[in-house]
């Protein structure tokens, strides 16, 4: 709705009203932020001078423990105050330039006077008249602003729901103090400003959107009873941005109790850690913990095993010809990535409470101390009433007495005293003092001989047998290796595992091979990682993590069964929200998740929520139009009316055309003003050649898993890498029948087309690839 020159104007003199507070807020707080930092520093330096410190007698003591308690009690409320001055500020200097993006007028029921609400990343307050000049987007009246409509609504607060008439809502674009885009509107947020934001250039950086949620990302934001929530959205759905926005909200709203390290986000890969990291220090809020699940896998087994993961898994999957080994390779990741293998692996643990532990025989100098028989005995002499890692803690405490026990008789062993005989001074003198320790005052010598050559003796054979009391102590004495390669090596036992009925791949045989070998090189595959260490984890007890209280997993498509359940036990406190596009499934072992149903499973109907978020914004609405169409039930997604250029398909004869067709297009893209231009091929191999075929011409960088930020420009991208973020224009490299033709690279080719913003064109050298609309 359009805005008369008499309403446009009082804005105005309304956000420069404001804007000229929060200046001289500004001003007032960069004075009291030195003014603070320079007590710290002082408090800091003069800490000691002020503490009277006097150990004579016990009176003096307690004085001397309340002075220090009192004068670290003074420091710790001056760094407290200068942090909330410091985050104010931080805060008030995102506001003077853009105070705000919306108002709403509302009158609450039985009241007379309607109240103008005003909506920015932050709330700011007039000290003179103790009234909200600007409300946090995240107060419970703002969400209003997002799902209401000028008529009777309603808001939920802490003390329960307020009912009341609006009879405005307002939206503004500010720059700088000024007003540039200002209309009225009504259900939604209008989309006169969705076109404006829509339209700007790609960055490196994800934006914050509160001030274009829409209704259904605003139910994504504020839900905060559901212990899993799912998103199920399309791609550029605003999904992930959502998400980000959820756990500003959530840090606002329980922000007595909640802090930014006690979420943590895991995303696709570093490259869109980086690209996310700048969101929530937008708004004001600490970042949360940020990682991947392949860096969790190289913290727990890095140490024992080469992992691969899962871009050079799809790197060799993608470029391998069509043999059996492959066919295997491919059947052995869908069934070790199903829940049929998670319930092995429980029924292996289960089993293994009975009957076939494997334990590492005790060695010291090539002597066996305890054999893996004894070790076995012990096991299951233990009551079959004590749990597996119940009956493990037990073995290592009997295994450590009787590494103390054999460490007594050792001493005497004529190792030990030749040992003693090239002992250097300082270990002698590092012997002296622990004799004067057990000791306490007395004067202590060496003139004893026998007492000088019993204590040199312990402490020669308790330095060697520190890594082996650290490995058993470790439970390293379990042969978890050997137990996990059993279940390969000994069909019988995996078939009375898996139930004799159960269908096992065709080519189970060369699964059993290829997983052995690599194993017997201390290696795992991506796919065996997490069941590995699931069994792990069930044989020696899980290691939980009950800080976390809240979990976000982007991509949740790309995760196994496994690695969803792994998820769930080690944060056992923790809510859940996963988001994910079935569509985009482009790892082999993510068809083995399924369908939505698989993931409301893991915690049950009655504490999961699905939330389907079908319109996308990203894209023009061209390209949503073309992409749509290139993938099985496309037709549920809506596009945004963001009008564009049609999606090209450009034919070309041979490999040299094709290179300097790209190079002239990308020249062209770069006059019409596009900072970030993404040639997307379909594997590395493919982007490194491409890469040095266009840098002999222009300026091209190249993506890979170990890039660790985006930059303005040309990248050559693997399709696998470009998920999740976004371009001003896509160029598929090449879109033939010969490169994307199996139905297993069909949301490969869709995720890669739906990267482009703006202008997507595809060249294909033969015949154009069948997954794109043939219209």
């Amino acid at each position: 709705m359009a805005i008369s020159d008499q309403d446009w104007k009082a804005e105005q003199t309304r956000v420069t009203d404001v804007t000229a507070k929060i200046s001289s807020k500004i001003t007032q707080l960069e004075a009291d932020v030195g003014l603070v930092r320079g007590d710290v520093i002082n408090m800091r330096k003069e800490f000691w001078d002020e503490v009277t410190v006097n150990f004579s007698n016990p009176d003096d003591l307690g004085e001397t423990s309340t002075n220090l308690r009192q004068q670290a009690q003074v420091l710790s409320e001056r760094e407290r105050s200068h942090l909330q001055s410091s985050k104010a500020l931080k805060k008030y200097k995102k506001l003077v330039y853009s105070p705000y993006f919306g108002r709403i007028d509302f009158r609450e029921e039985d009241m007379n006077q309607e109240e103008p609400i005003y909506l920015g990343i932050g709330s700011f307050m007039d000290d003179d008249s103790e009234t909200f000049l600007v409300y946090d987007w995240r107060a419970p009246i703002s969400s209003l602003y997002y799902d209401g409509a000028p008529g009777i609504t309603r808001y939920e607060t802490p003390s329960g729901t307020v009912t009341g008439e609006m009879s405005l809502k307002r939206q503004f674009v500010i720059h700088d103090g000024v007003i540039e885009v200002l209309f009225d509107t009504g259900v939604t947020i209008g989309d006169e400003l969705l076109q404006q934001v829509l339209s700007h250039s790609a960055d490196d950086r994800m934006k914050s959107i509160v001030a274009t949620i829409q209704r259904e990302q605003n139910a994504v934001i504020r839900n905060d009873k559901t212990r899993m929530l799912i998103v199920q959205g399309a791609a550029g759905s605003g999904k992930t941005s959502a998400a980000l926005q959820r756990v500003a909200y959530l840090l606002y709203k329980y922000r007595e109790v909640l802090q930014a390290d006690q979420m943590i986000l895991f995303s696709p890969n570093p490259l869109f850690n980086s690209y996310v990291s700048t969101v929530l220090p937008e708004l004001g809020e600490e970042n949360m913990q940020q990682t991947t699940f392949q860096s969790y896998l190289e913290h727990r087994l890095g140490r024992e095993f080469e992992l691969e993961d899962v871009f050079t898994q799809t790197e060799i999957l993608l470029n391998a010809p069509d043999t059996p080994a492959h066919r295997a390779r491919l059947e052995g990741i869908a069934y070790k990535s199903s829940v049929p293998y998670l319930d092995v692996i429980r029924s292996y643990k289960d089993l293994l409470e009975r009957e076939g532990m494997m334990f590492r025989p005790v060695v010291f100098q090539g002597r066996v101390i305890i054999s893996g028989d004894e070790m076995t005995a012990q096991f299951y002499g233990y009551d079959s009433a004590v749990k597996l890692a119940g009956r493990l803690d037990l073995m290592r405490e009997w295994m450590l007495k009787r590494l103390s026990d054999f460490s007594n008789e050792e001493r005497k062993a004529s190792w030990v005293e030749d040992h003693i005989e090239l002992m250097d001074p300082d270990d002698y003198h590092r012997a002296y003092q622990t004799m004067r320790r057990k000791q306490s005052k007395k004067e202590v010598s060496f003139n004893d001989f026998d007492q000088e050559r019993e204590l040199l003796g312990r402490m020669v054979v308790s330095d060697r047998l520190k890594p082996l009391r650290r490995w058993i102590k470790r439970f390293r004495f379990v042969d978890v290796k050997g137990l996990y390669r059993k279940l390969f090596a000994d069909e019988r036992l995996f078939r009375r595992l898996a139930g004799n009925e159960a269908a096992l791949p065709g080519s189970w045989t060369e699964v059993c091979s290829q997983t052995m070998q690599k194993i017997e090189h201390k290696e795992l595959f991506y796919e065996d990682a997490t069941p590995f260490l699931y069994l792990k984890e069930l044989l020696q007890g899980f290691r939980t993590n009950t800080s976390i209280r809240h979990v976000i997993v982007d991509e949740v498509q790309d995760y196994s069964a496994f690695q969803l359940e792994f998820l769930k036990r080690l944060f056992p406190r923790a809510k859940m929200t996963v988001l994910g596009d079935l569509n985009q499934a482009i790892y082999a072992h993510g068809e083995a998740l399924g369908s939505l149903e698989n993931l409301v499973s893991l915690y049950g109907k009655e504490e999961t929520e699905v939330i389907n978020l079908t319109r996308s914004y990203r894209s023009t609405y061209e390209i949503v139009e073309f992409t749509r169409k290139m993938i099985p039930g496309g037709e549920v997604i809506v596009p945004f009316n963001r009008p564009g250029e049609e999606p090209c398909v450009i034919p070309v004869k041979t490999e040299a055309e094709l290179t300097k067709s790209v190079i002239s297009d990308i020249r062209s893209l770069h006059d019409k003003g596009y900072h970030y231009v993404a040639v997307i091929c379909k594997t590395e191999e493919e982007s490194r050649r491409v890469q040095k075929q266009l840098s002999a011409e222009i300026p091209v960088r190249l993506i890979t898993k170990n890039t660790p930020a985006f930059e303005k420009g040309t990248l050559v991208v693997p399709a696998y890498l470009a998920k999740g973020v976004e371009f001003d224009a896509v160029i598929i490299y090449n879109g033939s029948n010969e490169v994307y033709s199996k139905e297993s690279e069909r949301k490969l080719f869709y995720t890669a087309c739906t990267r482009a913003m703006h202008e997507l064109h595809i060249y294909h050298v033969g015949e154009k690839s069948t997954f794109l609309p043939q219209n």
